[in-house]
């Protein structure tokens, strides 16, 4: 709802939210709940992203990309690309929290809830209190 009232301050009224699969389905869906509009994602086929099961967006009508996170913003604008094929227009773009903190090329003007700033590494340039910690595999497969 926050981000909600944020982006219509932003955009105005949005008439299609789109995200991609999987990250930006329950986003986007939240979102254009909250916004009073539709709610579309798109898959990736052979690789590339594409709007399927009957998805559509009309000429004319304004459309925002949703993601839950944002760190490089490869996967928002492979979703500005797909859309790039279908009438309407992109307004911008929105997620939940920008890891880049507004670095991330997206395409489009993004809005978030809340933007950080986790530097990152070389594995070979590690600061010292990082290099003496084990390096374990992110997950929770094989947790006990």
């Amino acid at each position: 709802k926050a981000l909600a009232a944020k982006l219509t301050a932003e955009f105005g009224k949005i008439d299609v939210v789109a995200g991609p699969a999987v990250g930006g389905i329950i986003p986007g869906y939240e979102l254009a709940r909250q916004l009073g509009a539709r709610s579309i994602f798109a898959e990736r086929v052979d690789g590339q992203l594409q709007f399927r099961r009957g998805f559509s967006i009309a000429e004319g009508e304004r459309v925002l990309i949703a993601e839950d996170i944002v760190t490089t913003g490869l996967s928002f604008r492979e979703t500005v690309e797909a859309l790039d094929a279908l009438p309407g227009e992109v307004v911008g773009g929105a997620c939940i929290i920008d890891r880049s903190n507004g670095r991330a090329d997206v395409g489009c003007k993004l809005i978030s809830l809340a933007a950080v700033d986790f530097p990152d590494y070389d594995a070979n340039d590690l600061p010292p209190d990082l290099a003496a910690m084990e390096a374990v595999k992110p997950g929770s497969r094989g947790l006990a």
